[in-house]
């Protein structure tokens, strides 16, 4: 709540253009600490494991995917997962991050056998995995239902969804940057279905491309409406378009925006999202320290250590830090560091 109050889509935007930074930042500072007065701020150590680089979807803004019969295309067998997953194991990791691109070819079958061969082999590694798109794609090329797919891929051992394919919950945007991918109502069922299951999931935002101001606003208010109707939702990201290497910014000639844009949008996320317990800050895309900022813009959690990045690294972003740096930023600002699992339970206080 902000000054006693949900505030709505014109206020939410009004905010965006006209409102001091410094002033944003002190509100969702307020809100977070008041959601989180013991002053602690997590992180979890897992790794991203991107299972296949094939993608038929040709995002604008993607520079990480490949086309099925291009040289560099992969698809790892299930032992070069292992031991991705041993050597995250022998950091005291616990979760995976399980992404890949929509391969043309991969039917439910092959993601039952590999979630199911995972939970078996390493049944205390939570499996976080397949975005919407994927599983979008997963039911037609298998001409199954999405409530099957995510069942089926449940009783193999999936956890939770991740949020990523969301970009922006505005069919112009999703439109320009990314026309083949699934439409936000698409993105939105998927996340409905899945908390009704009983399977949790996260809610992202990636800003920087084409979207006007009341567009971010129209993304927030569809995940609170979900949020409101089923709280499925997790945690909220935020983070910014990384444009080289993309064939949108080129196209468009799209400069990288500022960390003052990221502040202040982070800043009203925390304002708007009332019902969102958890938001994390996006070092991977911000670096270190600004990183560090969010989390007196109302981030409550530094995110993951990511022993393996990919995607966001294929456009330039660099940014690298390990769990000893994660604890110091979060102590220099006189917070409480604490490791983290899948569901935001604490498993160790720094």
């Amino acid at each position: 709540m902000f000054n006693n109050k949900r505030i709505n889509n014109l206020e939410a935007v009004e905010l965006i253009k006209n409102a001091d930074l410094k002033y944003l930042g002190e509100q969702a500072f307020k809100i977070k600490n008041k959601l989180h007065p013991d002053k602690i701020t997590t992180f979890i150590v897992d790794r991203n494991i991107n299972y296949t680089n094939v993608c038929w979807v040709d995002c604008k803004f993607c520079a990480f995917y490949k086309d099925v019969n291009d040289e560099e295309a992969y698809v790892l067998s299930f032992d070069e997962i292992g031991k991705k997953i041993e050597e995250l194991l022998a950091i005291g990791g616990t979760q995976i991050l399980f992404q890949g691109g929509v391969h043309p070819k991969l039917k439910i079958e092959w993601y039952e056998e590999l979630v199911g061969w995972i939970k078996n082999k390493y049944p205390s590694v939570t499996i976080h995995g397949f975005s919407a798109i994927e599983i979008d794609y997963i039911a037609k090329i298998s001409k199954i239902s999405i409530d099957e797919v995510l069942i089926r891929l449940k009783n193999k051992g999936l956890s939770s969804i991740p949020g990523a394919g969301a970009e922006i919950l505005s069919d112009r945007v999703r439109d320009i940057i990314s026309p083949r991918k699934i439409d936000a109502d698409r993105w939105i069922e998927i996340h409905r279905t899945a908390h009704n299951l009983g399977i949790k999931s996260t809610a992202t935002m990636m800003f920087g491309t084409v979207e006007t101001d009341e567009e971010i606003v129209e993304h927030f208010e569809r995940i609170r409406k979900l949020q409101d109707e089923t709280g499925g939702f997790r945690a909220f990201i935020l983070w910014s378009f990384q444009s080289e290497n993309t064939e949108l910014a080129q196209q468009l000639e799209i400069k990288k925006r500022t960390s003052n844009r990221y502040l202040r949008l982070l800043a009203i996320s925390r304002i708007y999202l009332d019902n969102f317990k958890n938001i994390q800050s996006s070092w991977v895309t911000q670096g270190g320290y600004i990183g560090q900022i969010a989390l007196l813009f109302g981030a409550n959690d530094l995110g993951s250590t990511m022993m393996e990045e990919n995607v966001v690294a294929s456009a330039g972003a660099s940014f690298r830090m390990g769990k000893d740096e994660m604890i110091k930023l979060i102590k220099d600002i006189d917070e409480i560091p604490a490791q983290r699992d899948t569901a935001y339970n604490t498993l160790q206080i720094f």
